[in-house]
């Protein structure tokens, strides 16, 4: 049977990998609901709409500190799995684990960086 140790590196990857790409995601979607904002107003729509439109914008902002806190402690999570498991640096999802972990640091604030 596989070592449970490896399964756990796998899971935890995942995590990092999802909520990485969740954070990109959110803050993608922020830009482009600020550039819909500023097209709107450019075109003088209702102001009802435009209050609307920011209502979604701010909902979308408050994500991304979510994605922030919750990529902290996973990356911080998997980082020790790796380091009290390091007998394991040969197996493939190991290796995985060492570039999703290396992928996420530009997620990351700069103080954990």
């Amino acid at each position: 049977m596989a070592d449970p140790r490896i399964r756990q590196i796998k899971i935890k990857t995942g995590v990092v990998k999802r909520i990485a790409k969740e954070k990109v995601v959110y803050e993608k979607e922020a830009e482009l609901q600020k550039n819909r904002i500023q097209r709107i107003k450019d075109e003088g729509q209702d102001e009802h709409n435009i209050r609307k439109q920011e209502e979604v914008l701010q909902e979308s902002l408050m994500m991304v500190p979510d994605c922030q806190r919750r990529l902290i402690k996973a990356y911080t999570d998997l980082k020790t799995t790796l380091e009290t498991e390091q007998d394991l640096k040969e197996h493939e999802e190991y290796i995985t684990a060492e570039q999703v972990l290396k992928d996420a640091e530009p997620q990351l604030p700069a103080i954990e960086s």
